[in-house]
């Protein structure tokens, strides 16, 4: 668990960085330039970085999966070096898939006044201000999303729907509350974040003011990197441990 919150909080630093500094930059001047070469480049990370969380979240669940449905087997079957595979597929299919949309996204022809409308260079306000025909690139859209949101979508709900059977079939209240416990933190995240990836890509956006688009866009791309810590901490026993170490060492 704590191998994948690394890797999670190494996305979580990631990602902002992508975004936060130039998005700073446009609200404190009121606007601002980019160039074509640079908005491509932040659209990757920032794509590149969506899609792991998506994955590192659906490696999480299992992980949750085989730690109450099968927790005397959990130490042999995630094990270093499968933790660490598992790790490097999310991380290969994060940054390698998404070049697909990313490739064909800066083949389009893009003219007039080039002004996008949002906080920085995300995928739909971008293939909104092309000239030439998007169906190509609307369709990879949907269809990258099989992998990186539905299929792990189903898995998470799979996942969840074994471990809610196997904390009611324990006996005791106080074996069940610890059970979910476990959880929580997890899930509470995963609400957040995929609520919000839902709606902005997959619901349809007929409707949608762009505020609401950007205020959207905000929550998982700031907020939920910036409350993913906080939620796994004060969860955490160990890590509350050592933060009360920590600054008890800095005072004394």
């Amino acid at each position: 668990m704590y191998f994948f919150i690394s890797q999670l909080s190494i996305n979580d630093i990631l990602l902002p960085t992508d975004i936060v500094p130039y998005m700073l930059h446009i609200l404190l001047n009121n606007g601002g330039t980019i160039t074509f070469n640079n908005c491509i480049f932040q659209l990757y990370v920032f794509g590149a970085s969506e899609m792991l969380e998506c994955l590192l979240l659906t490696v999480m669940s299992y992980d949750r999966y085989v730690a109450i449905c099968n927790p005397l087997r959990y130490t042999s079957i995630m094990t270093g070096g499968h933790c660490m595979l598992l790790t490097v597929i999310c991380w290969m299919f994060g940054w390698f898939l998404i070049l697909i949309d990313i490739i064909e996204t800066a083949k389009l022809n893009f003219c007039g006044q080039n002004i996008i409308d949002h906080l920085f260079c995300d995928i739909v306000p971008l293939i909104e201000l092309a000239c030439s025909d998007t169906f190509i690139v609307h369709l990879e859209i949907y269809l990258l999303s099989i992998p990186i949101l539905i299929i792990p979508t189903t898995i998470i709900v799979v996942s969840y729907t074994y471990i809610v059977l196997a904390v009611l079939r324990i006996s005791s209240s106080t074996g069940r509350q610890k059970a979910f416990s476990t959880c929580s933190s997890h899930l509470t995240v995963v609400s957040i974040y995929y609520g919000t990836i839902f709606i902005v890509y997959i619901v349809p956006t007929k409707g949608q003011t762009l505020s609401i688009r950007k205020i959207l866009s905000l929550l998982y791309t700031v907020f939920t990197p910036f409350i993913n810590p906080i939620i796994y901490s004060l969860r955490n026993a160990d890590i509350k441990k050592a933060i009360k170490k920590t600054v008890d060492f800095v005072i004394y």
